[in-house]
């Protein structure tokens, strides 16, 4: 059994059996739990944090784990927070567009499922994929650093700087690169520097809906552009920047999320020139470069290496290949901006932690480096032709226009009059999670759609069961007509 499984199911039962102890009363010991439901040490100590997260019971170093007194009868009558409504919402506000925190979209992805389902909405890697090994041997070797817990440089570290100037090419060197706490934060401080409050910011039409969350937080209007096989078309761009005097626009070049489209040859250098003539800046999101698959063939370079006039901001993450916990990217940039980059980075958090960065560079500069993105490379293609073949023999009515050579994900088009709220809760009763559409597009979208990804199973078997659940509730819901 998975370990995040097990967690989940003796998080349960430990709560079930909760009323059994009075208020105050003690659990049994880590070793009987242990004994009582054969599970490791790891796992029961997971559990009784899980279950102190929810503030059920209380852990004390030493002494062990105790129920939460009962103190409802106490509480205090809840004070009035509805002033919050008015504080909070921007309505009336003409001179500016409205703020709207919404994390609903990154939420799906982020957490668990239940114990039992499937996950085609995963962003990251499965535990089996990631390098967990040379991770933990790379923060031993960091953590014995010389100067490893002290203060870094509020840029990063040279040496990781380097590396990933290497890895953009063209004029970058590492005194264009910052160091960042993961793509989602890099990109938060990014539109922050380009874009004032209330300003338009183009993004591709559909794209990541992290992307479209941290435009609405920052109170930016997502104005969409439309992305086809070889990417965003350049005349609907030129037009949009046009119509719209937006001087950002945010892109995926590189298997893009979630079409898995890749940036034409041809289109690379009309994106930068009419982005140059707008004088706008185009924040190039390289975020799944390490995760190509084994057939697919050379890579074009980031659009960043052709750029000569400063347009491209680049954000280049090792997150998605190693460990939605190995939270370490870069920011490249040329020119004033890049002074606006640092100083908004450190106003908002300082730098990031020195064992981190120094850990990246032992993993990074490993022999086990090359090796994990080699095994990667090879695991990602045998899964997406899994899923693709399963898809075709089980469920051909959902249309697959483009099969990605790079990436994690499939985007799959609905057949007319199946909606994909009804196919996505219909799936999730059948034990299996998909990514409606809808959250992927800043507009009205054309057509129904839902994302499934291949990688954060354990499996191709489970992959194959999850296609095979999928089409149990396509199925029902067809023959129902609950469409």
């Amino acid at each position: 059994m998975h370990e995040r499984s097990s967690v989940a199911e003796l998080a349960s039962a430990l709560r079930a059996d909760l009323h059994r102890y009075s208020p105050g009363g003690k659990l049994p010991s880590s070793r009987a739990l242990v004994e009582q439901y054969r599970v490791s040490p790891v796992t029961v100590s997971r559990a009784l944090a899980q279950l102190a997260s929810e503030g059920l019971v209380v852990t004390r170093p030493g002494a062990g784990a105790f129920r939460v007194e009962d103190r409802r009868a106490e509480a205090r009558t809840p004070g009035d927070t509805s002033w919050q409504e008015v504080t909070l919402s921007a309505e009336g506000c003409t001179d500016r567009t409205p703020r709207t925190v919404d994390a609903s979209g990154l939420l799906a992805t982020l957490s668990a499922p239940a114990s039992g389902v499937i996950e085609f909405n995963g962003g990251y890697l499965h535990a089996s994929l990631q390098p967990e090994q040379a991770m933990a041997a790379a923060l031993a070797r960091a953590g014995r650093r010389p100067g490893a817990w002290g203060r870094p440089p509020v840029d990063g570290i040279p040496e990781l700087r380097e590396w990933f100037a290497r890895g953009v090419g063209g004029a970058i060197t590492a005194a264009d690169v910052l160091i960042a706490a993961g793509g989602q934060s890099a990109l938060t401080t990014t539109l922050r520097a380009l874009a004032p409050p209330g300003s338009p910011v183009l993004v591709e039409s559909p794209t990541y809906p992290g992307m479209l969350a941290i435009a609405r937080a920052a109170g930016l209007r997502p104005v969409p552009v439309p992305v086809d096989a070889d990417g965003v078309r350049p005349d609907l761009l030129e037009a949009a920047f046009r119509a719209t005097g937006a001087r950002v626009f945010v892109c995926q070049p590189l298997f893009q999320n979630p079409t898995g489209a890749v940036l034409s040859a041809e289109r690379r250098p009309e994106v930068l020139r009419i982005a140059r003539a707008a004088g706008a800046f185009v924040v190039e999101d390289d975020f799944v470069r390490r995760l190509v698959h084994a057939d697919a063939g050379p890579l074009p370079r980031p659009l960043a290496s052709d750029d000569s006039d400063g347009v491209v901001v680049h954000v280049c993450s090792l997150t998605k290949a190693t460990s939605p916990s190995f939270r370490v990217c870069a920011l490249a940039a040329r020119g004033p901006v890049l002074e606006r980059l640092r100083a908004i980075q450190v106003v908002e958090n300082f730098f990031v932690p020195r064992p981190l960065q120094e850990a990246a560079i032992e993993l990074v500069g490993s022999p086990a480096w090359p090796r994990h993105l080699r095994t990667v490379s090879a695991e990602l293609q045998g899964r997406r032709d899994t899923m693709v073949s399963a898809l075709r023999l089980h469920l051909p009515g959902l249309a697959l226009p483009h099969v990605p050579s790079g990436g994690y994900q499939l985007w799959l088009r609905l057949p007319d009059g199946v909606e994909e709220p009804a196919l996505t809760s219909a799936a999730l009763r059948a034990g299996v999670s998909i990514a409606p559409g809808r959250p992927y597009f800043s507009a009205e979208p054309p057509a129904d759609h839902v994302r499934l990804s291949f990688a954060a199973v354990s499996s191709t078997a489970e992959l194959t069961e999850g296609v095979r659940r999928l089409r149990t509730a396509y199925d029902a819901l067809t023959a129902s007509g609950a469409t």
